[in-house]
């Protein structure tokens, strides 16, 4: 505890000791200001610049006034350095729970964020594939809004009005993140912006705005403080396609590595490391934690390059398996992507696994109308199906086994059949959905270029043990249709919607987070010295200008 009263620096000696075949090393803590140091550096001093040493401040006198102000200083300015993130953990204020809501929402996940002053509370979609928050904003073409158009929705969407917040600022064609900048016919303009999807036809469009985004700092079981954090928002006026249908009808949360995703502004500002945590439940439910960087026992895979540059979250599979079969000629590259349901891999890697899958499952395969899928399956009446499981093997022998690679489909009397949940594309990159993250913590740690994941229920974050490695079976759910999960020109989508029962609010935050690096009891001590030093200034009438200067 002394040595958190007094935080000071220390000069390391080390000193050699007696080599033997198992040579050990031992060291010794010397104080700054200690009698030894001032008697090694005083040599130095004297042979300064024309032999003074006037360059170098006075040596304080051990427990005299200049002496602890010279050691609060020193404190102060460590305090300000950059040295690592201020919360652990953030997640949204509401809470960091998400949810798959009802075929209306777009088989995607979702979080309720609170945005500007006062705050407004948006049910915003959540997308590793893209960069910018966008909210329903100053609307010319937005989807509905009303809770009556939605059957999972008990309360009306929002719309977000920036001059209705105090806190909001418009983005000029000046600012560094305005891409249509040079497109402006003056710097001083407000920033128009426009993104464009991978479905067909799907965008958003409309001016660039900052505003604070409420989030909830995580200690033990609850969350124990707020933060305000500046980011720059789309205010969406314009639009279309899917996003007109139901999906992300009151926004979207893009996690990319662009400067403009939310995940940079916190990692920017000091809030948090550079990463974050997605965690997808069975029961379509999960998590969102931003500054998760994973367990210690997690498996990771580094990210790849595109076109030289880190853009997306890509990784690169060396082969497949099904069940303990491994197979040739299966490598690819996918973007890991939270906004995409299900997944898709190259055509050629398709058709060996879905062949191979084929062989091995006990059950006849049949045609399922409406359904995306190829392969799809009846179970016989006799015994429960055998479905093998799908394991994507990463460099170092790092592997992701998805125990269930399939889709039930239920009827009135139970389970009537099954699809393998893949879908072939004719580009040469896959996209491993949502579906394939079930039942894992995924950390998408930016600062190291690499995915991690583990085996989680979604529920303790504090908890790093692994799971049992047989998953429950899953919530049955209505099928998409083929329109809804059908991938134009080959590519993924930001993709049409699991059915599901919404929350009839918003959730809680979760109940065991990881402590703040900067909880009140590790401030204490240094407030105790504080206040310490300044009764003793104030006692001390002459040297309480010196107190000011030097803790400026």
């Amino acid at each position: 505890m002394a040595t958190l009263l007094l935080p000071v620096s220390l000069l390391l000696s080390c000193l050699a000791v007696e080599a033997a075949a198992a040579a050990t090393f031992s060291s010794r803590l010397i104080h700054r200001f200690s009698d030894e140091v001032r008697s090694l550096r005083a040599p130095a001093r004297r042979g300064g610049a024309n032999g003074s040493c006037a360059a170098e401040a006075p040596w304080p006198e051990k427990r005299s006034v200049e002496y602890y102000q010279v050691l609060v200083a020193s404190d102060l300015r460590r305090q300000n350095m950059k040295l690592g993130a201020r919360h652990q953990l953030l997640f949204p204020s509401e809470g960091s729970k998400t949810m798959s809501l009802g075929d209306d929402f777009g088989w995607l996940h979702y979080s309720w964020i609170d945005v500007g002053s006062p705050s407004v509370s948006f049910l915003v979609a959540l997308d590793g594939g893209s960069d910018l928050l966008w909210l329903p904003c100053e609307c010319v073409q937005c989807a509905p809004l009303s809770a009556s158009y939605y059957s999972s929705l008990d309360r009306d969407l929002n719309e977000y009005n920036p001059s209705g917040s105090s806190s909001s600022k418009h983005i000029t064609c000046s600012h560094r993140l305005c891409e249509s900048g040079p497109s402006c016919k003056s710097p001083g303009e407000s920033c128009p912006y426009t993104v464009n999807y991978y479905t067909e036809n799907t965008s958003t469009s409309g001016l660039l705005v900052e505003d604070i985004l409420h989030l909830a700092s995580g200690s033990g079981q609850a969350s124990n403080s707020s933060v305000s954090a500046p980011v720059v928002i789309g205010c969406g006026m314009k639009q279309s396609g899917g996003y007109l249908d139901g999906d992300a009808p009151d926004g979207l949360m893009g996690l990319g590595l662009g400067e403009i995703s939310v995940p940079s502004f916190l990692a920017k500002g000091g809030l948090v490391p550079n990463s974050f945590s997605l965690c997808f439940d069975e029961d379509d439910s999960g998590t969102i934690f931003f500054g998760d960087q994973g367990p210690a026992n997690q498996k990771y895979t580094a990210f790849l390059p595109s076109n030289g540059k880190y853009e997306t979250y890509i990784v690169g599979v060396e082969a497949c398996c099904i069940g303990n079969s491994c197979l040739n000629q299966t490598s690819f590259s996918a973007l890991v992507d939270s906004g995409t349901s299900f997944t898709f891999l190259p055509n050629g890697v398709f058709e060996t696994i879905a062949q191979e899958f084929d062989r091995r499952v006990n059950a006849t395969r049949s045609s399922i109308k409406e359904v995306p899928w190829k392969y799809c399956y009846k179970p016989s009446t006799k015994e429960k199906p055998k479905v093998p499981s799908l394991t994507f093997v990463f460099p170092l022998n790092k592997s992701f086994v998805v125990f269930d690679p399939v889709f039930k489909i239920y009827g009135m009397e139970g389970l009537v059949g099954f699809c393998l949940a893949i879908q072939g594309t004719d580009i040469d990159i896959g996209t491993i959905g949502q579906n394939f993250m079930m039942g894992y913590r995924i950390v998408f740690d930016r600062e190291n270029l690499k995915l991690g994941w583990s085996r989680s229920n979604c529920q303790d974050i504090d908890d790093d043990r692994s799971m049992p490695l047989t998953p429950n079976g899953r919530s049955p759910n209505p099928l998409p249709t083929t329109e809804q999960q059908s991938a134009p020109g080959g590519g993924h989508a930001v993709a049409p919607a699991v059915a599901g029962r919404a929350v009839s609010k918003p959730s809680a935050a979760s109940e065991k987070l990881i402590s703040s690096r900067l909880s009140l009891i590790s401030l204490m001590p240094l407030l105790l010295l504080l206040h310490f030093l300044a009764t003793f200034l104030h006692m001390n009438e002459p040297f309480s200008l010196i107190h000011q200067n030097s803790l400026r």
